[in-house]
């Protein structure tokens, strides 16, 4: 079966379920990390107008963990779901793309401080403990 439709196309004779699952390897990925794959594909693709009232983004995005563990996330679904070469790519944009920028471009998200000038690092919340014995740990708990 040969799919041609670019980047998430293929050119495998077999699908994954006709090769036992011993003999499989891994699919290897297009991008090598999360900031590769925010330069290369992410931001090329999904083109918003950064205009500080609608949306905001930070150019030193990588001070915000927030911002890098929703870039990871959305990495690591699309290298995933690029291989299903029906709906994948739909499913990735409409799961988790929308959902994560939506998010990161909110002008109240995590650049809430920034602007396309200046990285201002944010304020951080600084809740109180509980108190002990409120939550165990439950690794300590016999199962």
């Amino acid at each position: 079966m040969t799919n041609d439709i670019g980047r998430f196309g293929s050119s495998d004779t077999e699908t994954p379920a006709d090769i036992p699952a011993e003999e499989q390897k891994p699919a290897e990925l297009v991008y090598g990390s999360a900031e590769e794959f925010l330069h290369e594909q992410l931001l090329p693709t999904y083109v918003r107008d950064v205009d500080g009232r609608a949306a905001k983004w930070c150019l030193e995005w990588y001070f915000h963990p927030e911002a890098v563990s929703r870039i990871e996330a959305l990495w690591r679904a699309w290298e995933h779901l690029r291989l299903d070469g029906a709906t994948g790519i739909s499913v990735w944009f409409k799961d988790h793309a929308d959902h994560h920028m939506s998010v990161l471009l909110d002008p109240r998200g995590p650049f809430y401080k920034c602007d396309m000038q200046k990285h201002r690092d944010p304020e951080h919340l600084e809740p109180k403990k509980a108190p002990a014995g409120w939550f165990p740990d439950v690794r300590t708990i016999p199962v």
